[in-house]
């Protein structure tokens, strides 16, 4: 820890504001917060009245000064926190003078880098601060606190000891092939195996709950001019964000808005009218509306209900690539000019749901299709995850599963025994107990500087 540089960083976003906030860790933090006071520093954890000197000893700013010594502060070094006033000119020069005193820029991410490596958080924990500051909603946001005070890492760790003590049992047949009982074969290592892999299933589904919380879910609106869209998107959206004309292409570009439905973060995006045209805006609308089809979690083809379409044919006509249940919902739109009762149904085996986005009839039961459709259900001790975490315990569940064929099919306890050391890799790695250094340069690369 002592061989380490000492960084420093502006904690507070850009901009003005009456105060702001400069971090310094390291070995040398007290001796340059000293020397930029040129007084000395306030006891542990109290603040103290300090003013700020440059170069030439002339008064930069003045403010408060707080000392956190090691290990008991954020990155388990001794830290300081000197916070003066929020302009940035003036933040700007005091982070100059800091390393002029012989402090480091801190990298993005640097601060929770090292309060990852000296134990004071896991690499979840970590994870949870960007995602809490980041975090789009408020059930979002509480999933954050809930995995930064360790609740996602107590589970998986819990799962953890069931997989090291399930390796115990193994390891133990192997090493005793004279012993008379066959422990491979007395059924306990295959209960315990399954009851691993359940307990794996279990923190799985919560983890695609907080993925949900936290990345949101991509859904696209498309289909034929004056259909519909831009009408449905202000109806989902609450808002008159889009412009609503009987003029047909009236969109010409993609038009993204984040809203909430029923606690799930969603980016609505409206798309130009699906048709043949020569006029090349319209075509570069359409050509942009194709993308962020291809790229839709869920995918809206909306139609006009009184133009007697069969919307599995719109949908051939224009993606027939991205036609599947999953990513695919039609909405027959204006149920308020046909006398068609807004109901929900199913096409062939895709949802169909008809509507009036003008009238917003129907809206509501678009919204808990939409969220039914994510197979999101939120709990109260749901905690927030990320792509990189379902992966782990994907992998975690295939070699249980290879472990699991290796003991019942091939009775080989040795393969039983590796298959479940890279089960437990995998799963280490959510925590960062195997977590390879260029994870972990992505990772808190992708933190704000400062954090």
């Amino acid at each position: 820890m002592y061989n380490r540089s000492t960084i420093a960083a502006i904690a507070t976003p850009p901009g003005r504001g009456g105060v702001g906030v400069i971090r310094l860790s390291g070995p040398k933090a007290y001796a340059i917060a000293a020397a930029l006071t040129q007084k000395d520093l306030p006891k542990a954890r109290y603040a103290g009245f300090r003013q700020f000197y440059d170069a030439a000893n002339e008064v930069m700013d003045e403010g408060l000064v707080i000392c956190f010594p090691n290990p008991h502060s954020f990155t388990g070094e001794d830290v300081v926190e000197l916070q003066g006033h929020g302009g940035p000119v003036i933040q700007n020069a005091l982070l100059a003078r800091l390393l002029e005193l012989g402090a480091t820029a801190a990298k993005a991410g640097e601060f929770s880098m090292r309060a990852f490596e000296n134990g004071k958080l896991d690499l979840v924990q970590a994870e949870a601060i960007a995602d809490l500051i980041d975090a789009t909603s408020q059930a979002a946001a509480r999933s954050a606190v809930r995995s930064l005070q360790g609740a996602f890492s107590t589970k998986v760790n819990t799962v953890l000891e069931q997989l090291i003590h399930l390796r115990l049992h193994v390891e133990a047949a192997i090493d005793f092939p004279e012993e008379e009982i066959d422990f491979l074969a007395d059924g306990k290592i295959l209960n315990l195996l399954d009851e691993v892999a359940a307990s794996v299933t279990a923190v799985q589904q919560s983890a695609r709950q907080g993925q949900l919380l936290r990345e949101g879910l991509q859904v696209v609106i498309a289909g034929k001019p004056n259909a519909g869209k831009s009408s449905l998107l202000n109806a989902l959206a609450g808002i008159e964000r889009a412009i609503v004309t009987d003029i047909a292409g009236t969109t010409r570009d993609v038009l993204h808005e984040k809203i909430t439905l029923n606690g799930l973060p969603i980016t609505l995006t409206d798309t130009a009218g699906l048709r043949e045209t020569g006029d090349v805006v319209e075509q570069e609308g359409i050509r942009r509306a194709i993308k962020e089809i291809e790229q839709a979690d869920l995918l809206l083809l909306v139609y006009d209900l009184s133009q007697n379409e069969d919307p599995l044919q719109l949908a051939q006509h224009y993606f027939a690539e991205h036609i599947e249940p999953k990513r695919l919902m039609l909405i027959g739109n204006k149920c308020d000019l046909t006398g068609v009762q807004a109901t929900i149904s199913d096409f062939n085996g895709f949802r169909h749901i008809t509507v009036s986005a003008k009238q917003e009839t129907g809206v509501q039961s678009l919204i808990e299709a939409i969220t039914a459709h994510a197979g999101f259900q939120p709990e109260e001790d749901t905690f927030i995850a990320r792509t990189r975490h379902l992966d782990a315990m994907k992998r975690t569940q295939q070699y249980l599963a290879e472990a699991r064929e290796q003991l019942v099919v091939y009775h080989a306890g040795e393969l039983v025994a590796e298959s479940l050391r890279l089960a437990q890799n995998a799963l280490g790695e959510i925590t960062g107990d195997f977590s390879a250094d260029d994870l972990l340069g992505k990772i808190f690369g992708s933190f704000c500087i400062g954090k």
